[in-house]
């Protein structure tokens, strides 16, 4: 199991319970410190130590390498958890000319999963499918996403955030479309207002403290990924969870049209064609 975002927060809650439970892990994330204590954690969980990789994901470049890298070095990936995430300023845009939280949150995570879509293929069976597991957020609300111009600057951290948000479903849902063929499933669910490093520069999330219930802990936020990463009843082509039960989104981020639009549009922001290999 591949988990993106896998050095600290729910990345790293889900990676030590499904190596508890006997799963062999791969770690992505972006601080070379926080990985390096991420592989303690996962080792001390499940006694074996798991691989680890570093890719920033705000450099197209270093996802590329990192994904022709981990497609050369596993002949099959059964699960492919795109959890890396960000919430930032708009003020910069990245090296690629985009959003730094839209690269992040979907940008980053397409390229990733086109370039890893051979393993996945190769690991699924008529009776075991492979799955595309994705961290949403009920942000999707509020976003502004563009399905022509996915990477455009966005008028704040919180617009970007929902933007990306969106683009998550919209990327699952047109996933589940076009690969039922190859075995491959694809879900994505939202984890609810977690305790973590996520936003801390936030005013909302700064409240995290001080309102235990109404946010929950890293591994509370895991559960419904490690669910969907394992049990059969996450076998829902396109579905859309929290709390390890269907959940409501709005008809932006679910609309058909609009999910192939944005399919075609990251395609060309990324340089792949529709084989998931680099353009040229």
């Amino acid at each position: 199991m591949v988990i993106t975002g896998g050095s600290s927060g729910i990345g790293l809650a889900a990676a030590a319970a499904l190596a508890r439970g006997g799963d062999e892990v791969v770690l992505l994330g972006r601080n070379p410190e926080r990985l390096a204590r991420a592989v303690d954690v996962v080792r001390e969980a499940g006694g074996r130590t798991p691989a680890a990789y570093r890719a920033d994901f705000a450099v197209l470049g270093e996802v590329r390498d990192v994904g022709v890298r981990l497609a050369e070095e596993y002949g099959r990936i059964h699960v492919l958890v795109n959890n890396a995430g960000q919430l930032t300023s708009v003020r910069r845009p990245t090296v690629d000319g985009f959003d730094p939280t839209m690269q992040t949150n979907h940008l980053a995570g397409f390229l990733l999963t086109h370039l890893l879509l051979e393993p996945l293929r190769a690991a699924a069976t008529e009776g075991t499918p492979a799955r595309v597991v994705t961290t949403g957020s009920a942000a999707e609300v509020w976003g502004t996403l563009d399905v022509a111009r996915p990477g455009r600057r966005q008028l704040s951290r919180w617009l970007a955030y929902g933007a990306s948000k969106q683009a998550n479903l919209l990327f699952t849902i047109e996933a589940a479309r076009r690969w039922a063929p190859y075995g491959i499933v694809p879900t994505c669910f939202f984890p609810g207002l977690i305790r973590s490093g996520f936003g801390r520069r936030s005013p909302v999330f700064s409240l995290a403290g001080t309102l235990p219930l109404v946010f929950r802990s890293a591994e509370e936020g895991a559960e419904t990924l490690v669910w969907l990463a394992k049990d059969p009843a996450g076998l829902v082509p396109g579905g859309y969870f929290a709390w390890q039960r269907p959940f409501g989104a709005t008809a932006r981020s679910t609309d058909a049209r609009r999910a192939q639009a944005l399919w075609d549009s990251s395609l060309a922001a990324v340089g792949l064609v529709e084989s998931g290999q680099p353009g040229r």
